[in-house]
């Protein structure tokens, strides 16, 4: 058990951050592994569109750090990744790639049915008991999508959200968090919150409204101090959040 003051995750690293976990291949899917071997509990974190970003593997670590649980990041997108120079530099050809890479990732039904499988797998090897989710952007889509009837999971969470649908969020069966920032349609976001903290009130919808779609994931500027101190705070609330019911 992990003491309510050790919830918090450890100092954030802007660069040359040294990975706590390791790599191995589970169900034919390269996977980050961080965290006790034994534990009983665990998180899916599921990456955003760009995949295997430091940031995001700094935060699977500060998770599995804050609440002594066991951390997978599989790769769901199976190396088919967005590229930061398509953002960059929106040239006619990079915007075409960008499209076509869109229109697989957004094919969310076999992703769904990756996330099932995955969990099958790993109680080939490891004695995991309760699990949760995180999704980070198109990630918090596939999240979104696997916390309804049948879910594995007993908690999960969604920050920056990709695609954000209330009527996805309806069906949810599980508590369930969302950290949105400055870009999402607030419109939508609202709507959400008015789900989510209803009824049982088990919910918790906040907005960054300081912050940009991607700080905690692969865009996280980890360098600028406001940036890393709002990263810091969003690990730790997902961290507080999952303690209370995983």
């Amino acid at each position: 058990m992990v003491c309510e003051a050790c919830k918090t995750i450890p100092p954030v690293v802007a660069e040359g951050y040294v990975e706590k976990g390791k790599w191995e291949d589970i169900g034919g899917l390269k996977t980050y592994i961080t965290g006790p071997s034994d534990a009983k509990k665990a998180i899916i974190d599921i990456y955003d569109i760009f995949g295997f970003a430091p940031q995001i593997i700094q935060g699977a670590d500060a998770l599995s750090a804050a609440l002594g649980v066991l951390v997978f990041v599989p790769d769901f997108l199976e190396g088919d990744y967005a590229k930061g120079e398509w953002f960059g530099n929106p040239t006619p050809e990079n915007e075409k790639l960008k499209g076509e890479l869109f229109g697989r990732a957004m094919a969310f039904e076999p992703k769904i049915k990756l996330v099932t499988k995955f969990v099958e797998d790993v109680k080939t090897k490891w004695i995991v008991k309760k699990w949760s989710a995180l999704g980070l952007c198109w990630g918090g889509k596939v999240v979104a999508l696997t916390s309804g009837d049948g879910t594995a999971f007993q908690v999960s969470a969604q920050v920056h959200p990709g695609r954000l649908d209330v009527q996805d969020i309806k069906k949810i069966q599980i508590p369930h968090m969302i950290l949105a920032s400055k870009d999402e349609d607030a419109a939508e976001v609202a709507k959400c919150k008015e789900v989510l903290e209803g009824e049982d009130g088990s919910g918790i919808v906040e907005t960054y409204p300081e912050m940009n779609h991607g700080w905690m994931g692969a865009r996280a500027n980890l360098s600028n101090s406001e940036e890393a101190s709002e990263y810091t705070r969003g690990y730790n609330q997902i961290a507080s959040y999952f303690s209370k019911h995983l």
